[in-house]
């Protein structure tokens, strides 16, 4: 994305945000939809969120589920039940997240 495409839509109206987030979506651009996400946009959060389930990017969501995320968890939680990823369900547990502890105790008792 070029910076005056990014002036233009930070200094204009919500439309042109969207419209930057729905080319970097397009475009599986993760770093622009960090920055937006990271100034305050929840469809740009959202669109995160999706992307890096999509790839499984289980770094990406936990940054955004430290940040106090809560669909961003929830996603991480989802991603690490398919992955068998016991360490990071334990750590969400070890925070007192409840749902990551019920897939962690399914998912040794097998």
């Amino acid at each position: 994305m070029t910076d005056s495409a990014q002036d233009s839509a930070e200094s204009s109206d919500d439309d042109s945000v969207d419209e930057l987030i729905e080319l970097a979506a397009e475009r599986g651009d993760l770093d622009e939809l960090r920055r937006l996400a990271d100034k305050g946009s929840s469809d740009a959060a959202d669109q995160l969120i999706e992307l890096a389930g999509e790839r499984g990017d289980v770094g990406e969501l936990r940054r955004l589920s430290d940040a106090g995320n809560d669909t961003a968890t929830d996603q991480l939680i989802e991603l690490a039940t398919e992955l068998d990823a016991l360490d990071e369900l334990r750590r969400l547990a070890a925070k007192g997240n409840i749902t990551a502890a019920e897939q962690l105790a399914e998912l040794t008792a097998e």
